[in-house]
């Protein structure tokens, strides 16, 4: 109004007249912004008149069209029988759920109070089960590898086995954290799970008594033939130093042939396979790449620079369908710089990096956040790692007990 006045003591009455055109232009369309306001708030559904949204955030973008979700949550209020027995917060840790669902990531799940329990509780490894880890390959249940000596090791799982039922529940539409749920239970219990193994002409269902499950690391033998094998089920909290020991008993032993096992080896901790390879490469050499897109600068994990071993090292690693994450990792980057030569079926594929979010103090979520590269850049869960040395396995083969694989290896070994 300021400027509008001192324009007035300047201009002639047509000006004036002019200025009281344009600020009654103004008043309509203020009016008529209002009407606008009012009327979009008569409109909007009724949830929002109805609910007391608690710690809104500002939307990344305000063009999204929430009108179907409000709608669906009236229907579901207003027709459903006892929907009352479904708290609104419970409807919104399902619609959270369904947001994260939309990703189409088998590893990014939303974990309500309950599932955020449970996952606490594996994290610290206290927990009961059948002894596996399982993954969604090809949109199907499918297992990673089977814990050595627990209860699926024991009655007979193998890696790539598909898991169609658990129990009476089809595994189709489950996430993994829920079919991880319904496999675990209280030691003693039974839990029946209809198997599809390659190979087989009809599925068949495997009943398996849960226990507690006691994750293995590591075991050492010293062949005949000098060759001293490694046998690395997992990478857990302690493998590296595990690992350290084993190298060092394989050092005293004068052999310059090493074998290392990692078929059924499901991964673990990032930190576990990376100071591994650092026993075997210079210092800052890459071990493994963290690539997160959208122009974010990679995260580089390098080699502490151990390497402790010559150039005559004879030096092998087993991978299968079974070896996965923390696995590929190692095996990846040994294979990159031809420090050592794979021999097996290829790797599972799983090279996602997860992080955890704390969304409530009773609730989490597990997002993917990055792909693990090999240091040539090859991407591990879009193709996983192919052997040097391919080598599978038939049906004779398994009838006779005879693990052509690790033949394979010594005979390369020992050339």
């Amino acid at each position: 109004m300021k400027i509008i006045k001192n324009k007035f003591k300047y201009t002639n009455m047509l000006k004036y007249f002019e200025t009281r055109r344009a600020g009654s232009t103004i008043l309509l369309l203020v009016v008529f912004f209002g009407l606008g306001i009012y009327i979009g708030f008569q409109q909007r559904p009724e949830i929002n008149k109805v609910v007391n949204i608690l710690n809104k955030e500002t939307l990344v973008s305000t063009q999204t069209d929430f009108s179907p979700f409000w709608k669906v949550w009236n229907n579901i209020n207003e027709k459903y029988p006892n929907a009352n027995k479904t708290s609104d917060q419970d409807k919104v840790y399902g619609a959270i759920s369904g947001l994260v669902g939309s990703l189409n990531d088998p590893y990014s799940v939303f974990f309500g109070p309950e599932e955020a329990k449970m996952f606490e509780e594996d994290i610290q490894g206290n927990f009961s089960g059948v002894g596996m880890e399982v993954g969604i390959k090809d949109k199907i249940l499918t297992v990673i590898a089977p814990l050595k000596d627990t209860p699926a090791y024991k009655a007979n799982i193998k890696s790539g086995d598909k898991i169609l039922k658990i129990d009476d529940v089809m595994t189709s539409s489950l996430s993994i954290d829920k079919a991880i749920k319904l496999i675990r239970g209280d030691v003693g219990t039974t839990v029946t799970l209809t198997i599809f193994h390659d190979g087989d002409k009809e599925p068949k269902e495997i009943k398996i008594i849960r226990n507690t499950i006691n994750i293995p690391t590591l075991d050492t033998e010293l062949r005949k033939d000098g060759i001293f094998v490694i046998k690395l089920y997992s990478f857990s909290a302690n493998s590296a130093e595990l690992f350290r020991n084993a190298l060092k008993e394989f050092s005293l032993t004068k052999t310059d042939k090493l074998l290392l096992d990692l078929r059924g080896n499901p991964g673990g901790y990032l930190d576990s396979a990376v100071s591994m390879a650092s026993w075997f490469l210079d210092s800052g050499k890459t071990v493994v790449i963290e690539d997160y897109g959208n122009n974010i600068k990679p995260k580089i994990y390098r080699s502490q620079g151990y390497n402790i071993f010559s150039d005559k090292l004879k030096f092998a690693i087993l991978i299968d369908s079974g070896s996965a994450s923390a696995s590929e990792i190692l095996a990846g980057a040994m294979q990159d710089y031809k420090k050592a030569f794979l021999v097996g079926d290829k790797s599972y594929g799983k090279g996602s990096v997860q992080e955890v979010v704390k969304v409530t103090p009773g609730t989490l979520l597990k997002i993917t956040v990055a792909k693990w590269l090999t240091p040539k850049g090859n991407s591990i869960s879009e193709k996983g790692l192919t052997p040097d040395y391919e080598v599978l396995f038939t049906k004779k083969d398994i009838e006779d007990k005879k693990d052509v694989q690790l033949n394979k290896a010594i005979e390369l070994l020992t050339k």
